[in-house]
C-alpha cells in the first residue's frame, strides 16, 4: 500500500468540509480533500438533467455572515445573484411580500393574538427563551389556535430545518429567527450551487489537492490521537499519514471509519442516542408556462407536505434552456425525524403542487429526491447537535450535525468550519506565506 504524509486531510467535500479545507490551506497547511462522489458539494451539489442545472439539495446562499466571510478570507469569488423580492408567503394564490412589514401584517390579519406572538419574538431577542424541551408547535399553541398560523410556522420549520413544528425545539426556532441569519438576504448561483463549491475548491488547490471518487476507508488512531487516513484511489489503497483530520461525513460515519473502540464511551453514547437526522423531499420542476412570477422563494400556508418553492430561472436564466422556467419545491414528511412511507409522502407533496398551481400538470418533473437516512437533508435537526470535538486528539467534525445551537443551512456548516479551523490554526505556528 502506498503512503504519503500531508498536513491535513478533510473527509467530505460538502459545505463544511470545503470551507474548512479552504481555511486550512489559506492558513498554511497543505490540505487534501477526499470524497467518494465525483463532484464537489455533497448534499448541496448540482447535476445536469436534460440541459437543466438541477440542484440536489441546498439552493439559497446567504449574504453576510460566516459563509460569505469565508470566501473573502481565502480569496475565492462568490458568484451569487439576489432575487428581489427574496422571500414571500404564498397563500390562496396570492404572494405576500414579508420583506416590507408583511410578517407582522400577515399575522395581524390571521389572528387576534399576533401582538402576543410578536412580543415573544422581542423577548427572545433579549435572551428570554424556552428551555429547549418545548416544541415550536406547543409553544405556538400557548398563543394561538389559528390553523393557518400553525401551518405557516410548520412550513417555516420545514423549509429551514427540514422538520415539523412538533419536532423542532421552540428555543432553536426562536434563536434562529432572532439572532441568526434567518435568510434575510440570499441569492442563487448562476452555475447551480456547485458553482460556489468549485470556487472554494480552487482556493483549496492553491495549497493542497482534492481527490474525487476517492472514499476514505479507515481513520487511523493510536493512544487517543489521529495518525492518518486510508483512502481507495483508482482501485488502490493509499495511506495518508497526518495528525489532523476533519470529517464532514457526520459523526456516525466518522465513528464507523475509526472504530467505536477508539472514542470515549460518552461520545459513542451521544452518537447513538442524540443525533436526529431530518428528512425532506426535493422536487425539481421545469415548465414552459410560468407557475409563479415571484423571483425568489415562497413559503406556503396550508398544505399537506409542501413547504416552499424557489423560482430559480427568474434570477438565473442560464440554469434552464431557452424558453423554460426552472423551479425547485421542497416538502417535509411526517414524521421528518423518524420512519415514513416515502411513496405516500411524495404523493402528498405532488398533490399540494397541483392544488397550489392550476397549470402544474403541464410542467415536467425533472427529479424527485427523498433526502433521508445516510443522505438526509440535515444530519441532525437543530437543537440536537453534537460537539465538533470527537474525544480523539486531531480528529474533528464539521457540518450539519455539529452546528451552533439554533443555526441552519450552509451558513451553519461554514460556521462549524470557522470554529474548528480557528482553534487548529491558533494552536499552530503560522507557516510561511510561500506555502499558501
Amino acid at each position: 500500500m502506498d503512503s504519503q504524509r500531508i498536513d491535513a486531510v478533510v473527509i467530505g467535500a460538502g459545505a463544511g468540509g470545503l470551507c474548512a479545507a479552504a481555511r486550512l490551506a489559506h492558513g498554511g497547511l497543505h490540505t487534501l480533500v477526499v470524497d467518494d462522489k465525483d463532484r464537489l458539494g455533497g448534499r448541496a451539489s448540482t447535476e445536469d438533467i436534460d440541459g437543466f442545472k438541477v440542484n440536489i439539495g441546498a439552493i439559497a446562499i446567504e449574504f453576510g455572515g460566516v459563509f460569505e466571510e469565508t470566501f473573502h478570507t481565502v480569496g475565492a469569488p462568490l458568484d451569487i445573484r439576489a432575487p428581489e423580492p427574496a422571500s414571500s408567503f404564498f397563500m390562496d394564490g396570492k404572494v405576500i411580500d414579508v420583506g416590507r412589514g408583511g410578517w407582522s401584517l400577515l399575522l395581524g390579519q390571521l389572528t387576534k393574538q399576533a401582538s402576543r406572538i410578536l412580543e415573544k419574538f422581542a423577548d427572545a431577542r433579549s435572551g428570554n427563551l424556552p428551555d429547549g424541551r418545548q416544541s415550536t408547535e406547543d409553544w405556538l399553541k400557548g398563543y394561538t389556535s389559528n390553523a393557518t398560523v400553525h401551518a405557516l410556522f410548520r412550513n417555516l420549520c420545514a423549509a429551514i430545518f427540514a422538520c415539523n413544528a412538533a419536532e423542532l425545539p421552540a428555543r432553536a426556532f426562536l434563536t434562529y429567527f432572532t439572532s441568526k441569519g434567518a435568510f434575510k438576504k440570499f441569492g442563487f448561483c448562476p452555475q447551480g450551487t456547485i458553482g460556489v463549491w468549485n470556487s472554494l475548491g480552487n482556493a483549496v488547490r492553491r495549497n493542497g489537492d482534492i481527490w474525487l471518487g476517492t472514499p476514505a476507508t479507515t481513520i487511523h488512531t493510536s493512544d487517543g490521537r489521529v495518525e492518518g487516513v486510508t483512502v481507495l484511489r483508482n482501485g488502490e489503497r493509499v495511506r495518508i499519514d497526518t495528525d489532523l483530520v476533519i470529517s464532514n461525513a457526520g459523526p456516525k460515519a466518522t465513528v464507523a471509519l475509526a472504530g467505536s473502540e477508539a472514542f470515549p464511551a460518552d461520545y459513542i453514547a451521544r452518537v447513538k442516542n442524540d443525533l436526529r437526522p431530518a428528512a425532506n423531499i426535493v422536487i425539481n420542476v421545469a415548465s414552459r408556462e410560468p407557475l409563479i412570477n415571484h423571483p425568489g422563494i415562497v413559503t406556503f400556508g396550508k398544505t399537506r407536505r409542501l413547504c416552499n418553492m424557489a423560482n430559480l430561472s427568474a434570477t438565473c436564466p442560464e440554469l434552464a434552456p431557452p424558453g423554460w422556467h426552472l423551479y425547485v419545491a421542497y416538502a417535509v414528511p411526517v414524521p421528518a425525524l423518524g420512519d415514513f412511507d416515502a411513496d405516500a409522502e411524495v404523493a402528498l407533496a405532488l398533490e399540494d403542487l397541483r392544488e397550489q398551481f392550476a397549470n402544474f400538470d403541464q410542467a415536467k418533473i425533472l427529479s424527485i429526491r427523498v433526502m433521508r437516512d445516510d443522505w438526509p437533508a440535515q444530519r441532525s435537526c437543530a437543537g440536537y447537535d453534537l460537539p465538533r470535538e470527537t474525544g480523539i486528539e486531531g480528529l474533528w467534525c464539521v457540518g450539519d450535525a455539529v452546528k451552533q445551537y439554533g443555526n441552519g443551512g450552509t451558513q451553519a456548516c461554514a460556521e462549524t468550519a470557522k470554529l474548528v479551523t480557528d482553534a487548529i490554526l491558533a494552536a499552530r505556528p503560522r507557516l510561511t506565506a510561500g506555502r499558501v
